[in-house]
């Protein structure tokens, strides 16, 4: 079997191959156009110059046979030299139009993605929660990324290819017909060979394309789950870097696989392509030559039509890869579009009211709420569950009502999963209620400008979150405006302030992915921190404590006092030594509140809350063992442990001291170290700062704490 045979019989298996996915629609070409259409005055000028210089293109053939005739007829030698001359200026004011042309179309396409990357990031962070809690951050980040950088292609790559050559085909084809209409037509039947294979290919290609971008995705995620602190500790810690390698590879091979077979199907098209082509320059040369030997042609009308065919199959072979590209730039888009079609489930009203000044009360009236179900947030093809999980939210709170009076304190406790953390969520407007109101105020948080409501709500969390930053960087989310006299204080009144400026840069100093540099407490701290310098009058804490053991717990408590001194505030709490000062608490189970009143009146009820109260209040074995552990701490411990920082001694890792006192002898004894030492790239000094200055362990201790005297 030929060399040729076997391209086209791959060739034709590619195109005849069932496509599954659905084609790209008018309706995506349309919003491309909206966001192309800013930029029309430049589009208008790329064209000019892409006209230009296909025209400039066509030109060189016909100047070519003059030269040729003016030879053959034994012409005037200056002749030969003009033209000679006149097509080397050509070649240079070519080349100087495609330079400009390429650059205009490369700013085109930078511009146009500038938007387009600007308004999906716009878009994503009005997303409610609901959405990131779904969606896979690998997959989301995709779209941002690789999507958008494929539909960067289209216009810095492709659209100077495309315009390019549609002109120069039409001009050349004009040219051909005034030369010799009878090689012309006959050329022209070879265009269908390029037309509906072409065609074909697209459809196949953009199919191709979506597979390959969903498996990049997944491949992401999964980078992106494993290498973040936490996960590379779970899969150190499961002994799991070998299976995490061979998991990786399997679906790093089905990338490269889906990429070897575009490349292939695009390289066999385009060589069968260029085959043809080669069959019809030998054809315009086997019957020109022969018109020319009967006097029907020119020597000169020959060569020119043999160059003009090769400006005229060049620009269809170019054209035919351009649509595979443009076919993939248009699914990117598609993509990215997806993401832009999402509806935000939190809207604010056009006619938003602010918060009354002075203290602000809270209410929830009969309060109903469920989660929203999955094709409600998020994407199929941005969450593994999302297409299974189409039915409605089920209701998880059920007629909630209570008030905190302004600067009182409300605590609402509960077995786990009862629906504390929902209350919370609800009360900053992360999600609508399905009916009865949240008030804050007084009035209506769906009333309320998101500006308003965020300036006047603060939260924290039991997760402390931190961002790869500085100190500074951190605190300063709560107040960008704060000056360092201002930062200063609320780590003083946080009980942090020793601490930062025991370490070797101060407020400058990284602490690391989510903060995991720091210990647990001292997160939450840091939290607590950027909670007193936005100065918010409402204040949520939501299991703020409940990560933490006895005696990093007392210093965020102290803490917390500071904070809520003259604040509205809503406790959601586990523990119930953290909730006896509170001027009501709930009792909240299966998303009802059972009981409320006071610390004592529930205890003197013997209702849910005392059954809570004995099971962890009831004395353990382990009691003195506990209040050994539980020392006073005070901030010159912080500034020791600042110094040990600052000359680098390393005694134990985050979440519980030494993991492994035999690891001597363990040839991977360094752990990688993850969540505890870690080296600062940036100066190359080497600044620990994941090391329990409380207790060396700074973790959950639910199991194995002091248990607080029974009130």
């Amino acid at each position: 079997m030929s060399m040729e045979t076997t391209a086209w019989t791959q060739l034709r298996g590619v195109l005849t191959a069932e496509d599954e996915h659905r084609p790209v629609t008018r309706a995506t070409l349309r919003r491309i156009g909206a966001f192309a259409r800013p930029h029309r005055r430049r589009l208008a000028l790329f064209v000019l110059l892409g006209t230009a210089g296909a025209a400039l293109a066509v030109a060189t053939p016909v100047l070519a046979g003059r030269v040729v005739d003016t030879i053959v007829s034994g012409g005037d030698e200056a002749a030969v030299v003009r033209l000679a001359l006149l097509i080397a200026l050509i070649a240079v004011v070519e080349a100087v139009l495609g330079v400009l042309g390429r650059r205009l179309s490369a700013a085109l396409g930078e511009e146009l993605i500038l938007d387009l990357r600007t308004a999906v990031f716009d878009h994503v962070q009005r997303m409610p929660v609901a959405f990131f809690t779904r969606t896979r951050t690998g997959a989301l980040v995709s779209r941002l990324n690789n999507d958008v950088i494929g539909a960067q292609r289209a216009f810095s790559n492709t659209l100077a290819t495309v315009v390019g050559n549609v002109v120069t085909l039409l001009l050349t084809l004009a040219v051909m017909l005034t030369l010799s209409w009878q090689i012309t037509l006959l050329a022209l039947v070879l265009l269908p060979v390029f037309v509906v294979p072409a065609r074909r290919m697209g459809r196949r290609m953009a199919g191709m394309q979506r597979e390959a971008a969903a498996l990049n995705a997944a491949m992401g995620t999964r980078m992106t789950e494993r290498f973040s602190a936490p996960g590379a500790t779970l899969v150190k810690l499961f002994g799991r870097p070998e299976q995490e390698s061979e998991e990786f590879a399997v679906r790093a091979r089905r990338v490269r696989d889906i990429g070897v077979r575009t490349a292939t199907a695009q390289t066999v098209f385009i060589t069968a392509l260029t085959l043809v082509s080669a069959l019809a320059l030998a054809l315009v040369y086997g019957l020109g030559g022969l018109l020319a030997l009967r006097g029907v042609l020119e020597p000169g009308a020959v060569v020119a039509l043999a160059l003009l065919l090769t400006r005229l199959y060049a620009p269809l072979t170019s054209l035919a890869g351009a649509r595979v590209e443009v076919m993939s730039a248009l699914v990117s888009f598609e993509r990215v579009f997806e993401v832009l079609d999402l509806k935000p489930l939190i809207e604010e009203r056009p006619d938003a009211r602010e918060v009354p000044d002075g203290p602000v009360s809270v209410e929830f009236d009969d309060v109903r709420f469920g989660y929203p179900s999955a094709d409600k947030v998020s994407l199929a093809s941005l969450e593994e569950v999302a297409s299974l999980d189409t039915r409605g939210g089920e209701e998880v709170l059920h007629g909630i009502s209570f008030r905190a009076e302004p600067g009182r304190t409300v605590a609402l406790v509960g077995s786990s999963g009862a629906g504390k953390s929902t209350v919370a969520a609800l009360l900053p407007r992360l999600y609508d209620v399905d009916s009865g109101a949240v008030r804050v105020g007084g009035v209506d948080v769906r009333d309320l400008s998101a500006a308003t409501l965020r300036a006047t709500l603060g939260m924290v969390t039991q997760d402390g979150h931190l961002f790869h930053d500085t100190v500074r960087a951190n605190l300063l989310l709560a107040r960008p405006d704060a000056s360092e006299e201002d930062l200063w204080d609320a780590l003083r009144r946080a009980r942090l302030d020793a601490l930062v400026r025991a370490l070797p840069d101060g407020l400058d100093t990284v602490v690391g992915e989510r903060g995991y540099r720091l210990s647990g407490g001292e997160r939450q701290r840091m939290t607590i921190a950027r909670l007193l310098l936005a100065r918010q009058r409402v204040v949520i804490l939501d299991e703020a404590t409940a990560h933490l053991d006895n005696t990093s717990e007392a210093a965020v408590q102290e803490a917390l006092a500071e904070a809520l001194e003259g604040r509205t505030a809503v406790v959601i709490a586990h523990r119930l030594s953290t909730v006896r000062a509170a001027d009501l608490i709930l009792v909240v189970e299966a998303g009802r509140i059972v009981e409320r009143g006071t610390h004592e009146e529930l205890l003197a009820a013997d209702g849910r809350y005392a059954e809570l109260h004995r099971t962890q209040f009831a004395p353990r074995p382990d009691d003195d063992h506990g209040r050994d552990l539980d020392h006073d701490h005070t901030p010159a411990q912080d500034s020791d442990r600042g110094r040990d920082l600052h000359h680098g001694r390393d005694r134990n890792l985050h979440h519980g001291g030494d993991l492994d006192r035999d690891r001597d002898s363990d040839p991977d004894r360094d752990l990688e170290r993850d969540n505890g030492r870690d080296l600062d790239r940036d100066n190359g000094r080497d600044r620990d700062l994941d090391r329990d200055r409380d207790s060396g362990h700074d973790r959950d201790s639910d199991h194995g704490r002091e248990a607080p005297a029974p009130v």
